[in-house]
């Protein structure tokens, strides 16, 4: 039996403040400090790293706790969403904007404006600049060769924004210097994927082979030591993540960040002992779900693991 010992906001950095809510307790606070400790453990080990995320977060200021992530190289794969290519890539050419979850969405609609929360995305700032820049770079790629896997044609991407002035910001660029694979199970499920197809209608033999990409997967699970997962969300990237991890037992370390409820059976809100029953994370596994938005919770997170690594 431990103390609950009241912790001081003013004392110290981000870690400390970590650390304070590992003595403190405090329901969701306890999680984060103990899924910081987990993200320690899991840096330090013999361990392949996954991270997973949906694309919502990638609108908002938390990208760049991401690019960090991978800049830094923290994590050796990536899998993650369509819509995290668009946002990415949308935010290197044409800024985003603060709104309102309030905001009248009919009113918004006839201003071509589109909300994501309480974000504000204008139609040129979207689907109209993802076209106008992605096109030619399709092209290009398209004729240095027709079939591609999907990680490569990301990085090949990432190669084509060397030039560009903001090309440091951005997640895809920093998957392709440091040859961390981004896997996106679907694709098409986007703006990004709607250009592949738009230029696929004049192009019939260029090929997307998501099979190679399965393939990567599978090598890179079945050649690890031990694998881990910082989980940010449900859907497919984390369904993807605990997937494939199942082929060797499951995962020996897995955080998940979630905003989700479970009483109605969905991934999202499945806790990660859900997965042990089906063998997607091991039983002794260091594992933790931690209830709460994302954008709160993994910026004193990274910036707590950070200051822990430099040391």
């Amino acid at each position: 039996m431990e103390p609950i010992k009241d912790f001081n906001p003013g004392k110290g950095g981000i870690d400390e403040l970590v650390k304070g809510m590992f003595d403190g307790g405090g329901f969701s606070a306890k999680n984060l400090a103990v899924g910081t400790n987990i993200l320690e453990r899991m840096e330090k080990d013999d361990c392949t790293r996954f991270l997973s995320f949906p694309a919502c977060i990638v609108s908002t200021g938390t990208r760049g706790v991401i690019k960090e992530l991978v800049k830094e190289k923290l994590f050796d794969v990536v899998i993650t969403t369509c819509g995290t290519l668009d946002h990415d890539l949308a935010r290197l050419w044409k800024d985003y904007y603060h709104g309102d979850f309030a905001l009248d969405d009919k009113v918004l609609h006839r201003k071509g404006v589109n909300r994501l929360g309480n974000i504000l995305i204008p139609n040129e700032c979207y689907g109209a600049i993802l076209e106008k820049k992605l096109q030619p770079v399709i092209r290009e790629i398209y004729d240095e060769k027709k079939e591609w896997s999907g990680h490569e044609l990301i990085w090949k991407i990432g190669e084509k924004l060397s030039k560009e002035k903001r090309k440091e910001e951005s997640i895809t660029y920093w998957c392709y210097k440091n040859k961390i694979p981004m896997m996106v199970p679907g694709i098409f499920d986007g703006a990004f994927g709607s250009q592949l197809w738009l230029f696929w209608q004049q192009h019939r033999d260029f090929k997307i082979n998501l099979f190679q990409d399965e393939q990567a997967l599978s090598d890179i699970v079945f050649d690890a030591k031990k694998t881990g997962a910082l989980m940010i969300g449900g859907g497919i990237s984390k369904h993807h993540t605990i997937w494939w991890n199942q082929f060797r037992d499951g995962l020996d370390y897995a955080v998940y960040i979630t905003t989700a409820t479970q009483y109605d059976g969905s991934l999202s809100g499945a806790r990660l002992q859900e997965a042990i029953s089906w063998g997607k994370i091991k039983e002794e596994a260091s594992q933790v779900t931690i209830d709460g938005d994302a954008t709160v919770m993994l910026p004193l997170m990274a910036a707590a693991l950070f200051q822990r690594l430099k040391k």
